[in-house]
């Protein structure tokens, strides 16, 4: 039987996350193709909903990659999406969901080697757990 492969919506900021994806595919570095990443303009901009609606539709994880805090384009995007992923997370754990296939990760344009470290760390975590539950397969 063939391995699990994960399916994993990554939100990343234009400015940081997206940048370091570009650095670490110009450098040739290698990263589990799990990730169907998706450019926003800031960390701060992805809503709570669209996480919900990734999970729903068929991934078994999302990421969301922003810039350092106190380093944002927009000067407090970041913030934003701490606040928005926590609160997330404390949503999820009350409903007695798996919180964990929710991350938030501060990865800047000059780190494409934490981008790589970060995509097979998380892709790993989200293969050991399996199918996600609430997927509808809406993206299969």
């Amino acid at each position: 039987m063939a391995e699990f492969e994960p399916k994993i919506v990554g939100f990343f900021c234009n400015w940081c996350t997206a940048a370091a994806s570009d650095m670490a595919g110009t450098s040739r570095m290698q990263y589990p193709p799990n990730v169907r990443p998706i450019r926003v303009n800031c960390s701060g901009s992805v809503d709570s909903s669209y996480i919900i609606r990734a999970l729903l539709s068929g991934a078994d994880g999302v990421i969301v990659g922003g810039c350092h805090p106190g380093d944002c384009h927009y000067l407090s995007g970041n913030y934003k999406a701490r606040r928005r992923v926590a609160i997330l997370k404390q949503v999820l754990d009350t409903l007695g969901l798996d919180s964990d296939r929710v991350q938030l990760e501060w990865i800047s344009a000059a780190e494409g080697k934490k981008f790589v470290d970060t995509m097979k760390q998380f892709t790993e975590k989200i293969r050991n757990k399996g199918k996600n539950p609430l997927a509808s397969n809406w993206l299969a």
